[in-house]
């Protein structure tokens, strides 16, 4: 079954940032990206679910517990 890709705005909205920070963090090497340019225009870039999903996993933390 092929991966499910997502477009920067639907990472954007999954993420609640702006679009220019998910591309900051394509930029940064963070996180993966397909390329589907068809040609010498704009580049179409599309995240895997799985690879988002991962990000995510990977920058989740632990609640400090409340001091009592």
């Amino acid at each position: 079954m092929p991966a499910r890709l997502l477009s920067i705005p639907a990472v954007a909205a999954a993420l609640d940032v702006d679009r220019r920070t998910v591309y900051r963090f394509v930029a940064a090497g963070d996180l993966p990206v397909v390329d589907l340019r068809t040609g010498t225009g704009r580049s179409r870039i599309r995240v895997p679910a799985a690879d988002l999903d991962e990000f995510i996993s990977s920058r989740a933390v632990i609640a400090p517990r409340p001091r009592r």
